[in-house]
């Protein structure tokens, strides 16, 4: 069955067999809203992010994909290519397990640029790509097994590919300098 050889079906099985319940959307979006909020690409604040998710220090195994994950986040982000590749079920996945899992994505998305978004105003584009994130992990039950279901699903996927580009755009710029202290 080639679902089982995506990286989604590998990512998970990796995180079943270290007793852990997270789902690789769920982790991929925690990195990806980290980074597009501004975190950076240091290991060490990931591990410890990621770990908080995962209720405990991973594993060795499963920490040597975290590092793998952060890498290729950050060669996205920082790469030529204009398009983010999601970390989901593939395309031979029942829907309804593509659409919990792009929820998944959605919420781990939200909640790492919750914990790394400094107090810089957003653009009103910049707000409109939260608020869609926040309404499309809601909707990810409504969508049913159909050719409509599909389609909302690839637009939905279209948008996720480039929204987090925006964001990492806007907010992982450099900080500005810290004020230099009075000397009196």
């Amino acid at each position: 069955m080639p679902t089982q050889n995506s990286p989604y079906s590998a990512f998970a099985a990796l995180l079943a067999s270290s007793g852990q319940p997270v789902s690789p959307a769920e982790l991929h979006g925690l990195l990806l809203g980290r980074s597009c909020a501004g975190a950076g690409f240091e290991l060490d604040p990931w591990l410890v992010d990621a770990a908080e998710l995962l209720g405990g220090a991973p594993q060795d195994n499963v920490r040597q994909a975290l590092i793998g994950l952060q890498e290729l986040v950050k060669g996205e982000l920082t790469g030529d290519d204009m398009a983010v590749v999601l970390l989901l079920p593939s395309d031979e996945a029942p829907l309804a397990e593509r659409a919990v899992a792009l929820g998944q994505w959605c919420q781990g998305f939200l909640g790492g640029f919750g914990l790394t978004a400094r107090d810089a105003a957003l653009s009103g584009e910049a707000v409109e790509v939260l608020q869609d994130l926040a309404a499309i992990a809601q909707v990810q039950s409504a969508l049913e097994e159909s050719e409509d279901g599909e389609s909302d699903y690839m637009e939905v996927m279209e948008y996720l590919r480039v929204a987090p580009l925006l964001l990492f755009t806007e907010c992982a710029k450099a900080p500005a300098p810290a004020a230099k202290p009075s000397l009196h």
